[in-house]
């Protein structure tokens, strides 16, 4: 009797250890923490939470470089068959991945939801000679090379909205004399020592410095003006361009098929939350979001359209 006993609380410990094994969600942020999809992946699951759609553990695990290759590849290896193993990304990681030849193929994962958008500006020093983004643009035809731009890392999404605006005002890409920097700061530096004939970069790391006057927004990236940023489009100037810095949910390669329809599902649920809502308004995050299948729609065409541009700035072959 006492043997049997002894071996209900077993059972029941061994069942419930197996549940919150399934329950708990590993989720790879592809970056040190304390940047963008850092803060992308923390804030969605506490949303998640705060909105009782997914309220049990989460195991974060960070690892930073290379566009967000380097997490994805240690990602892959470590969950593909996994049924709560997702991953945050966006942008960056398509042009990282081309520009580095990765074996990485987001084909091979499953889309979960596409969920934020940044917008960017590009922007030049107060005192500058060029006040409206068709000045700018006129000083990069004149000399292009003469014309130092600042923005984040060679491929990613800065420099892919200048070659888009080079492309879209006949401008050489491959004339561009663009200068990667190590963040948004360090662009702003430039710019207003006189380093940079300007800079581009996300509209949160750059609207502080406008306001401080330190430098002046010319143009921003988005198909209509921004609340609270009173510039133009680069549209309203004359240059069909529209590119925002994505981020999205991956789920693990091989998910299984009940499981990813549950996680799309879920933050689905959590696009049209209050909590999510106040996410994006306290972080000055776009509603960006795309589900499951259409997301991957999505990356496949992104993956087609940035490849294209960098063979056109020569950085790919």
């Amino acid at each position: 009797m006492r043997f049997r006993k002894a071996l209900l609380p077993l059972a029941v410990i061994a069942s419930l250890a197996s549940g919150a094994a399934h329950a708990q969600v590993n989720v790879m942020l592809p970056a040190n923490p304390g940047g963008g999809w850092d803060g992308t992946g923390r804030q969605a699951f506490q949303a998640l939470n705060d909105a009782g759609i997914f309220t049990e553990g989460v195991n974060f695990t960070n690892t930073g470089g290379a566009g967000g290759t380097i997490g994805l590849a240690e990602f892959q290896g470590a969950q593909t068959g996994k049924a709560d193993a997702l991953a945050v990304f966006g942008a960056i990681t398509v042009g990282s991945i081309i520009l580095n030849s990765s074996p990485i193929n987001l084909a091979d994962f499953r889309p979960v939801a596409r969920l934020t958008a940044e917008y960017l500006v590009i922007a030049v020093a107060e005192n500058s000679p060029y006040t409206t983004l068709e000045e700018l643009v006129a000083g990069l035809k004149a000399d292009t090379g003469a014309n130092a731009i600042g923005g984040g890392s060679a491929g990613g999404v800065d420099h892919i909205a200048l070659a888009l605006l080079a492309q879209a005002a006949d401008i050489p890409v491959v004339d561009l004399n663009y200068i990667p920097q190590a963040s948004g700061a360090e662009t702003v530096t430039g710019v207003v020592n006189g380093t940079l004939a300007a800079g581009i970069s996300g509209i949160s790391e750059f609207q502080q410095f406008a306001d401080q006057g330190r430098i002046r927004i010319l143009g921003v990236t988005a198909a209509e003006r921004k609340e609270g940023l009173d510039v133009p489009t680069f549209k309203e100037a004359g240059y069909d361009v529209e590119v925002a810095n994505w981020r999205g949910i991956l789920g693990a390669p091989g998910m299984p098929d009940d499981n990813y329809a549950v996680w799309v599902d879920r933050f689905a649920q959590l696009n049209d939350s209050p909590a999510w809502t106040t996410v994006l308004k306290t972080q000055g995050w776009d509603q960006f979001f795309l589900p499951g299948a259409e997301f991957g729609t999505f990356i496949a065409d992104e993956n087609a359209r940035i490849g294209a541009i960098l063979k056109d700035a020569g950085l790919a072959q």
